[in-house]
Formats: C-alpha cells, structure tokens, sequence
C-alpha cells in the first residue's frame, strides 16, 4: 500500500527540495572551483614557455604541451557542462520542475536524483531513448 503511495506522488516536499538544493549547491561550488583551477593552469601555461631549451627537446616539450592544453580544455568543457546543468536543476528547483521526469511526467526516485542530481530524465526513460 505504501508503494502506491510512493507512485502516485507528482512531485518533492519543500523539504526534500531543500535536501537536493544543498546537494546542487555543494556540487556547484566544488565544480566552480576545479574550472577555475583549470582555468587558471590554462592561462599560466599559455605564459611560461622553453626559449632556452635545445630545439629538438623544445619541439617534445611543445608537443607535450599541447596534449596537455587540450586535455585541460576538454575536462574544463566538460565541467563548465556539468556546472549549467547543476545551475538549471537549481532553477527547476525554484520553479517546481525539479525531479519530474521530462520523458514520462513521473517522479524520479531520490536514489537517482542523489547519484546524479542534475538530471532530468528516470532510469526507465533514459535507458528508453538509447
């Protein structure tokens, strides 16, 4: 009985809305401060460069670099990502939205919105549309 309880509720308390907004707000902050720390590596490495190494060990440092830059550039991109969807499920938060599956209209389950809080779709939904 309990179960058909659990299913049929539309949407979060304003309790367990605030649980998962410390929990997006915690997760904001920690990526904020990674992308700012790549960032920063980022620009310090476009400033320190090897003019005074022989040339054939510049060209392997060079080389080294720039796999090192574009590695950097595709975790920061991958963390800005992550930081807008972290910021939109705040705002679904805000206005209501917030753990309602946009595919089936139901309720996520808390377990799945804990593990991955920015998510706006179920497991059953998501494993559907792959």
């Amino acid at each position: 009985m309990a179960q058909d309880a659990k299913q049929e509720k539309v949407k979060y308390s304003e309790e367990e809305l605030k649980e998962f907004e410390a929990l997006i707000s915690e997760k904001l902050e920690t990526a904020r401060k990674e992308l700012a720390f790549i960032k920063e590596t980022l620009s310090r490495r476009n400033d320190s460069g090897t003019e005074n190494t022989a040339s054939s060990l510049k060209v392997l440092e060079d080389g080294a670099d720039t796999a090192e830059k574009e590695h950097l550039g595709a975790l920061a991109a991958r963390l800005q990502k992550f930081t807008n969807q972290l910021e939109f499920a705040a705002i679904r938060i805000k206005n209501g939205s917030y753990g309602i599956c946009v595919d089936t209209g139901k309720l996520i389950p808390k377990e799945r919105l804990r593990a991955v809080p920015h998510t706006q779709h179920s497991i059953e939904a998501k494993l559907k549309n792959k």
